[in-house]
C-alpha cells in the first residue's frame, strides 16, 4: 500500500507550487506531484510576466477578490524571497476614441477593485510618459501599481520554501488515474506507482477539467488559449519607460508591450483558442499579427533585432471567473479556469484554498516556526554577482562567465544544479540562472554549459543535448532536508 499524505496536489505551476507553500505551514504530510521535469513548466513559464493589480478584473468576482489579497501578500514575500521584480507602472493607451470613451468605466472598474492610485491621463501626458508611441493616441489609464515580475523564479521559490518546510515533490509525476478507496484517494503515476492522500487539491492547470472529471465532476472545460510573444534584444529597452497595455476586450487583455526583468522587451501575446493542450509552437499568423500591432503602437521597435519568439497556453473555459469549487464530501478542491493571471493570483488563491480545505475538515494546526529562503537573483534591476567584487573575491567561479549574452558566471551555474530544487536539464538551468537565454539563444555556450550539467549530475551530455527541454523519463522525487520544519510537525 501506498505512503497516505494527508494533502495531494496536482500540478507545480505557480498556483500548484503557492498551495503546497502555504499547507507547509501546518503540521500536515503533503507531497506535490508535477507531470514535467521541473516545477513552473506549463502556463506559468510562458507569460507575459506581469504583476497584476487586477484593476481590469470584473468586480465581485472570485478572481478580483484573490487577485488584490494576493497583492498584498506578494508585496511583503517579493522583497523576502529576493523575487526579481520592477514596479514601472502600466500605461493603458487608448487608441480611438471608442476606446477612450471606456476609460471612465475602467477607472470605476479599478477603484470598485480596490486600486483607488488609478487615474485617467490625457493625450499630452502620454507622450509625456511615452514619447516613442506613435501619433494619434486620444488619451490613456495610468495604473502605477503594474510590475515586471521574473514568472522563472517565483514558483521555484514557492517550490524550494514548500520542500524545506517538510513537503514531498514528485517530479515527471503525471497522474493517469484518481480513484477513492475508502476515507482516501489514490493517484496513480508512471511505472505503476502510486501515491494515496486524505485530501486532493487539483492544480492541474490546462489539465484541470481532466482530472475534474476523474473525480465525477463535469462543471467546466478547459480550451487551450494560444498566447504567441516576440522576445526584443536589449538594445530595445530604451524605447520604453512603462508597461504599454492595451484597452482589454471580453476575451482577451489584448497585445501589449513591456519591458522584462530580464532587459528584454516583450510584444504579445495572441489570442487564438485551439484543441491541442500541447500545442505552443508559434504561427507565422500570430507572429505576424504581432508585428502588425506592435508597428502600430511603437513603430521604432520593428526596428530592433529579436532574440527569440514563443507561445504559451492559457487554461480559459467557458466560465469568465476562475472555476474554485470546494466538493466537501470528497475532501477535494479543484482549482481550475485560471487562465493568465495565476502568477500575479497565486498567493491569494493559496490562502483560499486552505481555507477551503480546513472548511471541508482538513486540521490545520500551525507550525511554531517557518523556513525562508532567498533566491538568487537574475534581474537586471538588482545585482547580478559578476558585478560584486567582495562576492567575486570569495569564490572566483562568481567571476567566470559561462553565458556571454546574459552575463552568468560558473557560480550561478552550479548553485543552480545543487540547490534545494536542483536544475537537471538545460531547460531547468535556463529558468534558474538565464543560460542559453540571450541573443545567441546557447550557440555559443551550450556545449560548456551542458559539460557543467553533465558532469555535476553524472547524466551523459549526449543525453542532455537530445533532452533539451522534454522531460527526462525517471520520475524524481525530492524530499525535504532532515533538518527542516517538518520535525516540527510531530
Amino acid at each position: 500500500m501506498p505512503t497516505t499524505y494527508d494533502v495531494a496536489i496536482i500540478g507545480a505551476g505557480a498556483v500548484g507550487t503557492a498551495i503546497a507553500r502555504e499547507l507547509s505551514r501546518y503540521r500536515l504530510e503533503v507531497v506535490l506531484l508535477e507531470a514535467k521535469a521541473d516545477v513552473g513548466m506549463g502556463t506559468t513559464k510562458a507569460n507575459t510576466a506581469i504583476w497584476h493589480t487586477g484593476f481590469d478584473a470584473k468586480p465581485g468576482t472570485l478572481e478580483a477578490r484573490l487577485l488584490r489579497r494576493s497583492y498584498a501578500l506578494l508585496e511583503e514575500f517579493v522583497p523576502q524571497a529576493g523575487i526579481p521584480t520592477e514596479r514601472l507602472g502600466g500605461l493603458l493607451v487608448a487608441w480611438t476614441e471608442e476606446q477612450r470613451q471606456t476609460l471612465p468605466s475602467l477607472l470605476e472598474r479599478a477603484h470598485a477593485n480596490g486600486v483607488i492610485d488609478v487615474r485617467i491621463i490625457s493625450a499630452e501626458e502620454v507622450y509625456r510618459f511615452e514619447p516613442r508611441l506613435n501619433q494619434g493616441a486620444f488619451g490613456g489609464l495610468f495604473v502605477p501599481g503594474e510590475s515586471l515580475i521574473c514568472p522563472f523564479t517565483l514558483p521555484i521559490a514557492y517550490a524550494t520554501e514548500a520542500l524545506l518546510n517538510g513537503v514531498t515533490l514528485k517530479l515527471n509525476f503525471p497522474v493517469g488515474d484518481v480513484r477513492q478507496e475508502e476515507d482516501r484517494h489514490v493517484l496513480s503515476g508512471p511505472r505503476g506507482q502510486q501515491v494515496a492522500a486524505r485530501y486532493l487539491v487539483n492544480a492541474a492547470g490546462l489539465y484541470s477539467d481532466e482530472i475534474d472529471h476523474m473525480l465525477g465532476h463535469h462543471d467546466f472545460t478547459v480550451t487551450p488559449r494560444r498566447g504567441e510573444l516576440i522576445v526584443y534584444d536589449k538594445f530595445a529597452r530604451r524605447l520604453i519607460n512603462h508597461i504599454i497595455l492595451p484597452v482589454p476586450t471580453p476575451i482577451t487583455k489584448g497585445v501589449l508591450i513591456s519591458p522584462t526583468v530580464y532587459g528584454n522587451v516583450l510584444l504579445g501575446p495572441t489570442a487564438e483558442d485551439l484543441d491541442d493542450k500541447t500545442n505552443t509552437a508559434t504561427s507565422e499568423h500570430g507572429l505576424q499579427t504581432l508585428l502588425e500591432k506592435g508597428r502600430a503602437i511603437l513603430p521604432d521597435l520593428l526596428n530592433e533585432e529579436v532574440t527569440a519568439t514563443y507561445a504559451g497556453l492559457r487554461a480559459a473555459t467557458e466560465h469568465k471567473d476562475y472555476q474554485i469549487r470546494l466538493h466537501a464530501a470528497q475532501r477535494y478542491v479543484c482549482v481550475g479556469g485560471i487562465r493568465s493571471t495565476g502568477v500575479s493570483a497565486s498567493l491569494g488563491i493559496a490562502e483560499y484554498v486552505a481555507e477551503l480545505l480546513a472548511e471541508a475538515g482538513l486540521p490545520l494546526q500551525a507550525k511554531t516556526a517557518f523556513q525562508t529562503f532567498r533566491m538568487p537573483n537574475i534581474g537586471e534591476a538588482g545585482p547580478r554577482p559578476y558585478r560584486q567584487p567582495e562576492r567575486v573575491a570569495q569564490n572566483s567561479d562568481y567571476g567566470r562567465i559561462v553565458c556571454h549574452c546574459e552575463k552568468v558566471t560558473l557560480g550561478e551555474i552550479l548553485d543552480a544544479i545543487h540547490s534545494p530544487v536542483p536544475a537537471r536539464t538545460l531547460d531547468a538551468l535556463r529558468r534558474r540562472t538565464r543560460a542559453t537565454q540571450g541573443r545567441c539563444q546557447g550557440f555559443n555556450c551550450r556545449a560548456a554549459v551542458v559539460d557543467i550539467l553533465a558532469r555535476e549530475t553524472g547524466q551523459d551530455p549526449r543525453f542532455l543535448l537530445a533532452l533539451d527541454g522534454n522531460d527526462p523519463p525517471e520520475p524524481l522525487t525530492l524530499t525535504p532536508p532532515t533538518h527542516s520544519s517538518q520535525e516540527d510537525q510531530a
